[in-house]
């Protein structure tokens, strides 16, 4: 597990080289034109996370923000925590929270669950800056449904900052991975894996919500001009049960060979499941790799896949430590902050997988041997950049701990 993570930028650039040429078509030439000031603040290896996702990129709204002096209120809005991977996300951002308080950086962490509704996240938002947060960290349930709230938490003097959600609002922070692009080079592998025929099964996420948009953007530019046929797209909102009932009704109804699954989420081990419960072939499934999804692996070599480590340990690290440097002033040159997303092939499984992991290990996420965004390529994004004081990636929790 631990070698297994690929930060070395050019050998990423390799393996997403075919979407990076699919992907840079989706922006549109004078929104590249206005963005190319921005992305030369930055050195050429983050500039090339932007490649096909520049449309939103905007100048930072907290570039002069000066810093806010601890102890902090930090306050999280989220939209949804029906899955482990969000529940995860979570989890992680409290024991940061905690050990900062601990130090008496941080006064109070409080959360709010909106639970897929945005006029609720919206309600708690504002609720939030009632309270005065010092910060606001989200996983955001819309795009642009937020925006209103967003700019009343600026006007406030209240920091938004969203983590694998991006919004339109120019006054938040964005802190994410190009899903464009992920998407596209999900699509890639198949139409590369298939030999430009046959049929792909797409499981989207939860419809509306900014990712699945972004992803399925991707990879539509890729099917569409491809050999292979999308049969049917079906949403799995990104939970097990969810996924497993929309899967086995669409195997139900389909009856010719799936040659392929498109997804994005973590339920790779309960499509391989409906599969082989339908008594059909398995087929090449992409997705983030999961606890159970590696302890799946060990016990059934017929798998196959292509995909991502989508980690929500170092997801949420990241997300907190661009909040703590934005309250320190250290002034962020962007409103969105793309990092990398390792890539792992089916060969790489091994690598990964730790003991504890099993089929039923589907609220155990492996972590990245090291820190996929370290300091060094986070300071390019800020005008007076400083390591965070009292974070550690070692302190990283061991997934198998206590299993």
């Amino acid at each position: 597990m631990r070698n297994a993570i690929r930060t070395d930028f050019r050998k990423t650039d390799v393996l997403w080289a075919g979407a990076v040429l699919a992907a840079a078509v989706l922006a549109a030439a004078p929104s590249k034109a206005a963005n190319e000031d921005l992305l030369k603040q930055l050195p050429e290896q983050l500039q090339q996370l932007y490649v096909g996702s520049t449309a939103n990129l905007k100048p930072s709204a907290y570039d002069d923000f000066k810093p806010v002096p601890p102890p902090w209120k930090w306050c999280h809005s989220e939209s949804y925590q029906g899955n482990p991977w969000r529940v995860a996300v979570t989890t992680e951002l409290r024991r940061l929270a905690d050990q900062f308080k601990a130090k008496g950086v941080i006064s109070s962490f409080e959360i709010s669950d909106s639970n897929g509704d945005v006029s609720q996240q919206i309600s708690q938002i504002r609720a939030f800056i009632d309270k005065k947060c010092s910060i606001i960290t989200s996983i955001a349930g819309s795009a642009t449904g937020l925006n209103d709230a967003i700019e009343a938490a600026y006007k406030a003097g209240i920091p938004f900052v969203t983590q694998t959600s991006s919004v339109t609002s120019p006054y938040a922070i964005n802190v994410d991975q190009n899903y464009v692009r992920w998407g596209a080079d999900m699509a890639e592998a198949i139409v590369k894996d298939l030999g430009n025929k046959g049929n792909v099964l797409m499981v989207a996420g939860i419809p509306g919500q900014p990712i699945d948009a972004l992803e399925r953007q991707g990879a539509n530019s890729v099917f569409s001009k491809s050999g292979v046929k999308v049969v049917r797209t079906v949403n799995g909102n990104w939970t097990a049960n969810v996924t497993k009932s929309v899967v086995l009704q669409a195997l139900a109804t389909l009856p010719q060979k799936i040659d392929a699954v498109w997804t994005s989420g973590s339920e790779v081990r309960v499509i391989a499941e409906d599969f082989a419960e339908a008594h059909r072939p398995q087929p090449l499934i992409t997705g983030s790799i999961t606890g159970d999804m590696l302890g799946y692996a060990k016990d059934h070599p017929d798998l196959r896949f292509y995909g991502t480590a989508l980690g929500p340990s170092w997801m949420a690290q990241t997300l907190f430590r661009v909040g703590v440097r934005i309250l320190e002033g250290q002034q962020p040159k962007v409103g969105t902050i793309m990092t990398p997303l390792p890539v792992v092939t089916r060969a790489d499984l091994p690598k990964w997988t730790r003991a504890c992991m099993t089929a039923s290990s589907n609220s155990t996420f492996p972590i990245a041997p090291t820190d996929p965004m370290p300091p060094v390529l986070m300071n390019a994004y800020f005008r007076k950049p400083k390591a965070v004081e009292g974070y550690s990636y070692s302190d990283t929790p061991d997934p198998c701990a206590g299993k």
